[in-house]
Parts: structure tokens; C-alpha cells; sequence
């Protein structure tokens, strides 16, 4: 057994030479493949891509393992998980890890500029640098390297290619504006309950407290 914990937010328990263990999902964008050993989620990687990547020999498909993040993916696609919570560990120099944990920062349905990740790493020249880590991000939508995009706007590179990264963003963007939508006519209802909101109200008081939310109105 072997153990290695660093502030980076990633942890590494388990058994050296572990195989890794893989399945093979499907999802909006194509599928994916997911693998990683008991030291956590080491890969994401988009099949519909430019550069698939392929399972090894030694590695063992089963989906036990992943139960948890193919559960949190599909809640992601559906629109209803905007941060993950899975155990992570993946492979690379201390600084791509370095990288890779302030692409986790980025919020949900935004997006900063390579510079950006450079200065909250503390390297503000080291833009081309944060590009090649970004590019080798082996955890793709659970480490956010879609949410990176050129000083100018412009999208620039994918590993998954131009068209996923796309779709990521623009997923994103639709559900936080169902979410504001939804806010917005939960304001107007508590404002001008006679517009109905009354009696949906009062339905509430009948049935006992409980939180009203979106589905309610």
C-alpha cells in the first residue's frame, strides 16, 4: 500500500502496480470513457474526440467502481449538478496538478483566459505553459478545462475538439438561465400573488410547511 496526500486538493491511496479499471458510458456529447484504480478518478476522456483514448490490455472493465461518477455525470447532463464531488487522482508534473486544481475553481457556466489560470497559479507568463497542461487534462468535465478559452473570446483549442467544448459551454449557459428564469417568476408570484400565486400559497399553508421550489410554480 502506498499513500500521498498534497495541498493540491488530490490524495493517492492504493496498491502499487494496481490495473487500472475502466467503463465506457454514454452521454450527450458521445461517449466516454472512464477509468481510474482506489486511489480515485484518473480519467475522462471524450471517445467522439480527435485522439480517443484506449483502454490498455491490463486494464479491467467493469463499472462498480464508477457507480458515483457516472451517477454525478448524468446529473451534470441533465442539469441538475454544477459541482462534482468525487475523489480524484490524476497523473501529471506539479505543474499540471498545479493547473489542473485551479481549473476546479472556475465556476460553473463561466469562463477565464489562459493569462487568468497563469497569474492564479502564480506564473502570469507561463500562458503557453498553462495551455500544454490544460490540453493534457486527463479528467475532462469534472476538472473544467472547457471553461479556458483566448484572451480575445475566442474558443482556441479542445482535446475533445471545438465541437464538444462547445456544447459543454453552451449546456452550461441554458442551465444557468432556466435557474435565473425560474428565480425570476418564483419573485413575481411572492410580489403579485392575485397573478396566482395565492391559492398556490395557501395550497402550501394546507399541506404543511415545506420549501417552495421551481417545480411548485
Amino acid at each position: 500500500m502506498y499513500e500521498l496526500r498534497n495541498h493540491r486538493g488530490f490524495t493517492k491511496v492504493g496498491r502499487m502496480n494496481e490495473p487500472f479499471q475502466y467503463c465506457i458510458i454514454p452521454s450527450p456529447v458521445g461517449e466516454l470513457l472512464i477509468a481510474g484504480d482506489s486511489t480515485g478518478l484518473k480519467v475522462i476522456d471524450f471517445q467522439a474526440g480527435p485522439h480517443p483514448r484506449t483502454p490498455l490490455a491490463t486494464w479491467v472493465r467493469t463499472v462498480r467502481p464508477f457507480e458515483e461518477a457516472v451517477e454525478q455525470l448524468n446529473l451534470y447532463f441533465a442539469g441538475q449538478l454544477r459541482e462534482f464531488t468525487l475523489p480524484l487522482a490524476p497523473e501529471g508534473t506539479p505543474f499540471q496538478l498545479r493547473v489542473w486544481q485551479a481549473l476546479r475553481t472556475i465556476p460553473y457556466g463561466t469562463t477565464v483566459s489562459y493569462s487568468e489560470i497563469a497569474s492564479r497559479i502564480g506564473r502570469p507568463r507561463a500562458m503557453r505553459a498553462v495551455g500544454a497542461a490544460n490540453g493534457h487534462n486527463p479528467i475532462s468535465i469534472v476538472i473544467p478545462c472547457h471553461r479556458v478559452i483566448g484572451k480575445t473570446g475566442a474558443l482556441v483549442g479542445y482535446g475533445g475538439g471545438l465541437a464538444i467544448k462547445q456544447a459543454l459551454l453552451a449546456h452550461e449557459r441554458r442551465v444557468l438561465a432556466a435557474l435565473s428564469e425560474s428565480h425570476v417568476k418564483t419573485s413575481e408570484i411572492f410580489r403579485h400573488p392575485h397573478k396566482g400565486g395565492k391559492a398556490k400559497m395557501e395550497k402550501v399553508k394546507q399541506n404543511g410547511p415545506r420549501c417552495v421550489v421551481a417545480r411548485d410554480l
